[in-house]
């Protein structure tokens, strides 16, 4: 789908939302403990851009403002209707509403009978709602403030499911000098939805970073193509969520259904989209002022440099397990580092400045701008710096001149520079912030705002490939989902399908030792479905006819067994989200698959660069890059293999699951011996196949 059109998907104009032409606050009160008197105060900070009306049964004047008794007696037609009455009036008001012609309605009032019903009368007048159940809106460019509280303008944008969180998050931004360029509590979303609203900010120049929190991904595939496409914008998206996200209800029947979680899928639609996913409130902000303030990072290579071993080595240990990467420094910017460090110094990663600091100031700046141009993607400057003119008032001017040649590097070079300091409160502080130099209180939040900065580089977006040619059926059995998956290019052993003994004398092209497996069943293990090393076709037809009067007449697949040495047994899966979409899989393999819970999950489809990512970011990496003299499997013939499922998957909205385990990988190429299609509920030609175990 292309990213114009994504953003373009919402169609109707939500202009009456963030730019109305005139708004009416129905409810209106002088009481500052109900919504009344918020949305009518909120609302008239903005009269001299509309025209702002006040309605309320019982009261001719509000805050000074005459007052109408109902929306029928308003002297023009209001194009937004604020709703803070009482849910049995809401009926009533809204056709008042849709009777003058207005375009919009924001549904304050919670607990409204059948609120579906409705949207569904405000959606025929050619209206819109947003809520019901909602904190209300801001938008910080055209003066519009209908919502509890007040906002700061700033380039802050927050979508939230959660009025209140979403209040949270203003408040905390606003504390760090962060403000808001538009906010939206989107309540229960009976008419205008997260998707619709996020997708109307691709033209908001005053948004630059997006923060939204959700509790489902009802329509998550449109969702994160939304935010794939804010991102080609120039727009960040952050991404708050909860741990018990329903984005999938539905129990997978394989492997991969019990190796993934919701999450698991949310984390890999964000790394696909460009988003970055955050745990806590204090992580949005923590973000989001990096972002703001510095350059991301084009990687997660990161040099630390600090004025305490302790500190430096602290940091190297919570940046590890942020998932950034201490490496060891050249040899010859060790030996640059020492020639400018006293003895005793750490001059490798992490370097312990060993006191320079304190003879002179400017060894900071100086030690960061040689790691700087060693090629590393960020620097972490951890320990007593901002705290020199705390302490020593005459180190004022010295301080903040380090930290403006810090900024000074930053912007010359692009390699962001983020501080752990002692005195965030400091002036030499605030002068890094202002240089474009983040300057925190702790190390978790350094490591973990320049941890997430960094997945802002993730890798770009893959678009679905065209599914011409594609339109074979899911058919039943083991050989038809062979067929299908060979289609893309997935190499199986020879084999071949019969159904009597009588056509096994046909089979002169296949070499033994053969596999036998009763095609038709989902779980051949069990029921003895699966015959392995049967050594000549004497052992082949004597293991049919008995497989054949246990289990009764079928489709019996005969293969070559696969007897290639140095194998590596990779499984190779993927699955189709009921909200978020198409995924692929990549993991430990053979039998033992769950016991290594060795995965990693990838919105499908994936280029061969991911695919070749994925498969270097497991845990037994190391065995197919070849462990203790054994050769190395064909990597990319292995990649190769994972696009091919990834297409696949992506390509055929009618499959749920497809599920390749074990891959035997081999230097030779990879071959898959055991191959399970499943499809969308409701999509089945028959049932679902699988192949036994033959390992």
């Amino acid at each position: 789908m292309a990213q114009t059109s994504v953003l373009g998907r919402a169609g109707a104009d939500l202009s009456v939302f963030s730019d109305p032409r005139s708004v009416a606050v129905v409810g209106a009160s002088e009481d500052p403990a109900k919504w009344g008197y918020w949305l009518a105060s909120g609302a008239l900070t903005g009269a001299r851009r509309r025209a702002v009306h006040l309605v309320n049964s019982r009261a001719r004047q509000v805050l000074g403002q005459p007052c109408a008794a109902s929306l029928l007696d308003l002297p023009d037609t209001p194009d937004l209707v604020a709703l803070c009455v009482p849910a049995a009036h809401i009926d009533t008001v809204v056709d008042e509403g849709l009777q003058r012609g207005a375009r919009g309605f924001l549904g304050i009032t919670a607990g409204v009978a059948d609120e579906r019903a409705l949207a569904a009368r405000i959606a025929a007048h050619g209206a819109r709602l947003i809520g019901t159940n909602s904190l209300g809106i801001y938008d910080a460019s055209s003066d519009l403030q209908l919502m509890w509280g007040s906002l700061t303008p700033g380039p802050l944008a927050i979508v939230s499911q959660s009025g209140q969180l979403g209040s949270e998050l203003a408040a905390m931004g606003r504390r760090h000098g962060l403000g808001v360029s538009r906010f939206v509590s989107i309540g229960n979303q009976s008419d205008v939805t997260a998707v619709e609203l996020l997708a109307d900010l691709a033209g908001h120049d005053a948004t630059r970073v997006v923060v939204v929190y959700l509790e489902s991904f009802t329509d998550g595939e449109a969702l994160f193509a939304t935010l794939a496409a804010l991102r080609t914008t120039g727009k960040l998206t952050v991404l708050l969520t909860v741990g018990s996200s329903a984005a999938s209800s539905r129990m997978a029947r394989s492997h991969t259904g019990s190796l993934t979680s919701s999450l698991d899928l949310v984390d890999a639609a964000c790394r696909a989209a460009g988003v970055v996913r955050v745990n806590t409130p204090a992580e949005v902000i923590d973000v989001a002022r990096t972002v703001l303030a510095a350059p991301v990072p084009k990687g997660r290579r990161i040099a630390i440099v600090g004025d305490s071993g302790g500190q430096s080595a602290i940091a190297a240990d919570v940046a590890s397990e942020r998932g950034l990467t201490v490496a060891p420094f050249p040899v010859s910017l060790s030996e640059s580092l020492a020639g400018v460090l006293p003895a005793g110094a750490a001059c490798s990663n992490p370097v312990d400045l060993a006191g320079a600091g304190e003879k002179d100031i400017e060894s900071y700046a100086t030690v960061v701008e040689q790691v700087v141009a060693a090629g590393i993607d960020a620097v972490v400057m951890t320990g007593y710096f901002g705290c020199y003119a705390q302490d020593i008032p005459a180190m004022t001017d010295a301080e903040i001149a380090v930290a403006q040649r810090l900024g000074a590097l930053v912007e010359a070079t692009g390699i962001p520079v983020v501080v752990h300091t002692m005195g965030p409160e400091s002036p030499a502080a605030q002068a890094l912030w202002s240089c474009g130099v983040p300057a925190f209180g702790s190390i978790e939040a350094v490591t973990g705002a320049l941890a997430h900065a960094a997945a802002l580089s993730s890798r770009p977006v893959v678009d679905t490939p065209s599914c011409a040619g594609l339109d074979t059926p899911v058919l039943p059995g083991y050989w038809a989902a062979r067929e299908l998956l060979a289609q893309k290019g997935v190499a199986f052993p020879a084999g071949a399908l019969v159904t009597t003994g009588a056509e096994l004398a046909e089979l002169h092209a296949l070499r033994a030792p053969y596999v036998l497996k009763a095609g038709w069943l989902e779980h051949k293990s069990e029921v003895g479905g699966v015959r392995i090393g049967l050594g000549d076709t004497t052992e082949l037809r004597a293991a049919l006819e008995d497989m054949h009067g246990r289990l009764g007449d079928g489709d019996y697949v005969v293969e070559e067994q696969d007897m290639r040495q140095g194998a590596v047994e990779v499984l190779v899966s993927a699955r189709r989200d009921p909200q978020l979409g198409a995924f692929v899989v990549v993991g430990a393999g053979g039998t033992e698959t769950e016991v290594h819970q060795d995965v990693r999950v990838e919105r499908a489809p994936v280029s061969h660069e991911t695919a070749r990512h994925m498969l270097d970011d497991l845990r037994m990496a190391p065995l197919l890059r070849g462990w203790r003299g054994r050769p190395a499997v064909d990597i990319d013939g292995l990649a190769d293999l994972v696009v091919a499922v990834s297409e696949l998957i992506a390509q055929r909205s009618d499959i749920a699951e497809i599920e390749l385990n074990p891959v035997r990988a081999t230097p030779q190429g990879a071959v898959a011996v055991d191959a399970l299609v499943i499809p969308v509920a409701g999509q089945e030609h028959c049932e679902s196949t699988e192949l036994g175990d033959d390992t």
